[in-house]
């Protein structure tokens, strides 16, 4: 009897862990090209900005905080950080995503992942800057 309770409590453990994030099958790779989307407004270099942030290091990191960055809208004295959730769902839609947050005011960035492989493939890229 214990040992077949230690048997499921074993497989439930090892699904739990194989499971992982959605996003943990992102290929940083192919995130690299989706990225190509986004390179216009953002760099990939630390302090360089354009019309957007900087995106290196980006992850984990409070929104809206990004050093030498000054031309927030949306996000100036955002309380949340860029996890892979929150990622996920402002690359998807932006004016969404800041709604489902209380966010009133409105953001310039009009670039939409919308497939979802994508937007598992662009935080990978993300997560590796």
């Amino acid at each position: 009897m214990l040992k077949g309770k230690l048997t499921v409590i074993g497989l439930a453990m090892g699904l739990a862990l194989a499971s992982g994030s959605a996003f943990a099958d992102g290929d940083a790779k192919k995130g690299e090209k989706v990225f190509k989307k986004c390179k216009v407004c953002h760099s990939t270099k630390k302090g360089e900005q354009k019309i957007g942030p900087s995106l290196a290091g980006i992850m984990g990191k409070k929104a809206g905080q990004v050093k030498g960055f000054k031309k927030y809208k949306a996000l100036k004295g955002a309380s949340f950080k860029w996890d892979e959730d929150n990622m996920k769902d402002w690359v998807k839609n932006q004016k969404e995503f800041l709604k489902d947050k209380g966010i009133k005011k409105k953001t310039g960035m009009k670039v939409k992942i919308k497939k979802e492989k994508d937007r598992e493939n662009l935080i990978a890229y993300l997560k590796k800057l």
